[in-house]
């Protein structure tokens, strides 16, 4: 038997796969590191302990294996999107890496509208200057350490550092490219014109490469480190989101996945470049070769029910907390929560829109409560879902991964609420399952992605909407959409207040 191994480059934590070629988990090992944060908005990390930590999670993996390290033909990543690797002449880190989640940068976005004008950033890169997106971080550097700015030679995003550090070759592809505000997406080449309004070099950008492209082998000196063989082929990778449509099977037109981590996504194939959501939602390269993906995010998804426990069930766990939900009927008795408690980003890429329990009264339950925290993460979801089939998307099928599907009362709720039916892999890796699924493309095994997802991703479980259900939830959703508006100006007089 022959194995590839896909490394997930997360927020908190790296996580590695061992997959052998028929798509089972043979290891898997998850090595943490931690945020930097030195003050409000900053959020970094130091890219050694991403090297680390993956080169021990290696070598544990390798000594859990038992077999044959030789037999491992390929390895690819996963990675975080939009974080700001800076690098000097010989390649070493200048300062600590800008996470995806750091807003610092609001005066740099506006600067890039001013410079380039909002409807030509959105015609070269599909996407709108938003905070998290690797652009507005380098002109930050540019303008609040300036010594810092000038020494650096190149940058490039986490997870194409780390596989620097394993193969002494520097490049980064297209799909995490695309999340940096420098890449012309149709033309899959970096933006002189960008460049040139922001007096960027374009020397700083680094070659790139196609996804499924091999970019070297382990160097002798990490294979003495972690004990994997030289002869390990490495492959680009993907940033986390493509990695998540690879590894769910999200590779042909009409397939959409919903993955409700820390954060939420909708995100749907699309064969071509030329659809124009109007900055509206996402429009990235995909993983898979030549084609592209639209995808909504809602801010604080997961991180809303985790918020809710935290404050008043920290000793209980999620089954507990969520045991009762399915016994509220739609709707949380007439209690409706939106999850703006990040601020959010599809469709309101607003920093400082808040949350809102409505319609509380003295009857509603904590059960009320919970259940409506789960329908407003849902309803969020679907404003993505709704500007999709506004622009002539046909939805009809949805993955459904992460904290989602632990529940079976909210994956009818999706069901429900996305008028969908609703689909439960019955191995859930996500992004981790994604790279290795390119490791084993890049490595032979299979003649295209597609192939190699019919082989390895397997259906449990269908979730088909209740007509009932769906009627009473497209009523709700619109009040849901009034909720933003009615409360925007209350939230911007109350920023004052916040400490």
């Amino acid at each position: 038997m022959k194995y590839v191994i896909g490394v997930d480059l997360g927020t908190s934590a790296v996580k590695i796969l061992l997959v052998d070629q028929k798509g089972n988990v043979v290891q898997e090992v998850s090595k943490d590191y931690p945020l930097i944060q030195e003050k409000t908005g900053y959020s970094e990390q130091d890219p050694k302990e991403w090297v680390d930590q993956t080169a021990a999670g290696l070598s544990e993996l390798l000594q859990k294996f038992g077999g044959n390290p030789e037999d491992i033909e390929g390895l690819s990543f996963s990675g975080q999107m939009h974080g700001l690797v800076l690098l000097d002449e010989n390649n070493e880190v200048l300062r600590n890496a800008i996470l995806w989640n750091d807003t610092r940068t609001t005066a740099q976005c506006r600067e890039i509208y001013d410079r380039v004008g909002e409807e030509r950033l959105l015609e070269i890169t599909k996407n709108p200057a938003l905070e998290g997106f690797t652009l507005p971080k380098l002109l930050w550097v540019k303008e609040h350490e300036p010594e810092i700015y000038e020494k650096a030679k190149t940058f490039v995003l986490p997870k194409d550092y780390v596989r620097f550090k394993l193969t002494d070759e520097l490049q980064m592809e297209y799909s995490d490219a695309a999340g940096t505000l420098l890449l012309d997406i149709a033309k899959k080449e970096w933006s002189s014109e960008i460049c040139d309004i922001l007096d960027i070099d374009t020397a700083l950008c680094p070659p790139l490469v196609g996804s499924h492209k091999k970019t070297g082998n382990i160097t002798p000196e990490f294979s003495a480190a972690t004990g994997l063989p030289a002869s390990v082929q490495v492959f680009a990778g993907g940033a986390d989101n493509a990695c998540g449509a690879i590894g769910s099977g999200i590779l042909e037109e009409g397939k959409t996945l919903c993955s409700i981590g820390t954060s939420g996504v909708v995100l749907s194939y699309e064969s071509s470049s030329d659809k124009d959501f109007g900055g509206k939602v996402h429009y990235f390269n995909h993983g898979a070769e030549d084609v592209f993906y639209t995808m909504g995010v809602t801010l604080a998804a997961g991180h809303s029910l985790s918020w809710f426990r935290n404050v008043f069930a920290a000793e209980e766990s999620f089954e507990e907390l969520l045991a009762e939900a399915g016994t509220v009927p739609p709707g949380s008795n007439g209690l409706l929560f939106t999850p703006y408690i990040s601020g959010e980003r599809t469709p309101h890429a607003d920093a400082s829109i808040r949350a809102s329990f409505i319609g509380m009264d003295s009857s509603h339950e904590r059960k009320d409560f919970v259940r409506a925290v789960m329908e407003g993460i849902t309803f969020s979801l679907n404003e993505s879902l709704a500007i999709f089939r506004e622009n002539g998307k046909k939805i009809d099928t949805i993955v459904s991964t992460g904290g989602g599907t632990k529940n079976e009362d909210w994956l009818q709720m999706q069901a429900d609420i996305f008028n969908s039916k609703i689909v439960k892999l019955s191995s859930e890796q996500g992004p981790g399952m994604g790279a290795a699924m390119i490791a084993a493309y890049g490595s032979g095994w299979f003649s295209s992605l597609k192939e190699c997802g019919d082989a390895f991703l397997k259906v449990e479980k269908e979730f088909v909407p209740d007509a009932g259900n769906v009627e009473i939830y497209q009523e709700l959703f619109l009040v849901y959409q009034e909720v933003y508006g009615q409360t925007k100006a209350l939230n911007e007089k109350l920023l004052a207040y916040r400490k």
